[in-house]
């Protein structure tokens, strides 16, 4: 069964990085899934960056191109996705995971994160451990 996969910052990280755990690196190498990532997360690695963050020290050029290389493709932000926000649930502050979450239920894919707090968004998301893999289904808001 073939899936839109949105990449959450840190997933990118760990990709890039080839650290992703066995089923998740399964998933990602998969060329039955469309893999893809979002110009916040480059946004938020060049900020994080900035601001001397360790976990975020990376050739951000690098990063990139090595994306589109190996066939990501770029979810570019929209007026639609950020309208989405202002509907969504009260679940996390950071801009840059509410914005994730706002892609992925438009673009009808499925968000791949590391945070168990963002499974509680509207969306489908595949939440990453470093030692199992856990699915849910998109959550109903009103």
């Amino acid at each position: 069964m073939s899936m839109k996969l949105l990449l959450d910052t840190h997933i990118l990280l760990w990709a890039a990085a080839d650290t992703l755990p066995g089923k998740a690196a399964e998933l990602v190498a998969s060329e039955q899934n469309t893999l893809l990532f979002s110009t916040a997360s480059i946004w938020e690695i060049v900020i994080k960056n900035g601001l001397g963050r360790s976990d975020f020290q990376i050739d951000v050029d690098a990063l990139y191109n090595g994306l589109l290389d190996n066939g990501y493709a770029e979810v570019f932000i929209n007026s639609r996705h950020s309208i989405i926000i202002g509907n969504l649930p009260p679940v996390h502050k950071d801009p840059f995971d509410r914005i994730l979450a706002a892609q992925a239920q438009y673009e009808d894919a499925t968000l791949v994160i590391c945070d168990d707090i963002l499974a509680k968004y509207p969306c489908s998301v595949i939440c990453i451990k470093r030692s199992s893999i856990i699915q849910e289904e998109p959550k109903n808001y009103k």
